[in-house]
């Protein structure tokens, strides 16, 4: 009785965790409509994206029935997060001026591709059980997991140093702290470490990310506001 409790709990958390999951993988939109109106990536950072693809390819073949039974709710949410993830590096792609740049990105896709290819060939011919598949897999998500949650902190970085959070959206620091949670809450029923680490370290990023967004939001509308007096002095009707 207790069991069946708890499993429809964490089913119930997992189908929550799928729709704030989605609502973390879609915050990023008024950027990317941002980038489509201004015609440029401008300084936007391709980083969390890259990230957060590997992050989602590594969790789809963590989910596999015959890596971590009964994980439908990890593959539904990941595979869809994959899928949105290639709409927006596509978009990066498209809208970045930077040769360099560009050409730095596809190579880093094309290496996330041969890698998550080789392992999920090797996880499947050599480990031959899927309690063994779980625990290679699940230490790989974990770091990958991790990567996606840290991978702000180079934009962290630049807010630190212009005293501006117009780079760093809000949309994507506060569904990453809802998705922490409730992640984190579904890795208890039963523990799953594997899901619990990087979840709660992401939960404690997210935070990070929220109070300094909320300490450099006033001088952020200041440096705006200025930005843009100069621009009309230097532009008169």
């Amino acid at each position: 009785m207790v069991s069946h409790l708890v499993n429809t709990v964490r089913n119930v958390v997992g189908i929550i965790g799928n729709v704030i999951s989605l609502f973390l993988f879609l915050s990023p939109v008024p950027t990317f409509v941002n980038i489509w109106k201004k015609g440029s990536v401008e300084q936007f950072s391709p980083v969390p994206y890259l990230a957060t693809l590997i992050n989602c390819l590594v969790w789809v073949l963590y989910g596999l029935p015959m890596v971590h039974p009964n994980s439908i709710l990890v593959i539904t949410i990941n595979g869809t997060g994959t899928a949105i993830e290639v709409v927006y590096l596509t978009l990066f792609l498209v809208f970045c001026k930077d040769k360099k740049k560009r050409l730095k990105v596809l190579l880093v896709i094309l290496v996330e591709l041969v890698f998550i290819g080789v392992l999920a060939v090797l996880v499947l011919t050599v480990v031959h059980t899927t309690e063994r598949r779980s625990m290679v897999v699940g230490i790989i998500a974990i770091v990958g997991n991790i990567m996606m949650y840290a991978s702000p902190l180079s934009v962290m970085k630049l807010v630190i140093t212009t005293k501006s959070v117009e780079y760093m959206p809000f949309s994507l620091s506060l569904a990453s702290l809802a998705n922490g949670i409730c992640w984190s809450i579904y890795a208890f029923l039963p523990f799953d470490p594997f899901i619990a680490v990087p979840n709660g370290l992401g939960t404690l990023f997210s935070l990070a990310q929220l109070l300094l967004y909320a300490t450099y939001y006033k001088s952020t509308k200041r440096i705006m506001a200025a930005r843009k007096e100069t621009k009309i002095e230097m532009n008169p009707v």
